[in-house]
């Protein structure tokens, strides 16, 4: 049931990335992602720069922390077994694998050759958009974070 789970969790999780892109104004939510020189093309813009809103990195490792530890929670609720230790590995399983379909599948595969993420002006240069030095950080803080909030979700699971 667990792989079920996380399949499915992927499944959304890439159709989320799918509808969060294809504008300029949707692509901006995950600029932080996108290789450095189109971040500073983009901030540099004069109708997209003021649009760039950043946030903190403890603050989105936090918001994040909390959310995928409050979805994680819920969709383990009825697997729950009765010690920390299966419970911790249950919800640490399911985390890293959508951590690591992330990488592989969304951002290795899909984001860096579809045109949905690229912004006007750079249509036709994918070249750009080929560095996966941002993706592969984003893996490892979420690495880090899906085992923090494996921790978290074991403990409340096995308190239930």
């Amino acid at each position: 049931m667990l792989a079920i789970k996380t399949i499915c969790l992927c499944l959304v999780f890439w159709g989320i990335c799918y509808l969060g892109t294809g504008t300029d104004e949707k692509n901006l939510k995950g600029l932080s992602a996108y290789p450095d020189p189109i971040q500073q093309r983009v901030k540099s813009d004069g109708v997209l720069g003021p649009k760039v809103k950043t946030i903190s990195p403890i603050a989105g490792f936090l918001s994040n922390l909390l959310l995928y530890t409050v979805l994680l929670l819920i969709i383990c609720y009825f697997d729950r077994e009765d010690g920390f230790t299966a419970n911790f590995l249950n919800v640490l399983v399911m985390g890293e694998s959508l951590n690591l379909f992330d990488l592989l599948v969304i951002d290795l595969l899909w984001w860096r050759h579809t045109k949905r993420i690229r912004f006007t002006g750079t249509e036709n240069q994918p070249e750009l958009y080929s560095d996966p030095k941002n993706h592969l950080k984003s893996f490892f803080k979420g690495a880090l974070m899906f085992f923090a909030a494996a921790l978290i979700a074991g403990l409340v699971l096995s308190l239930i």
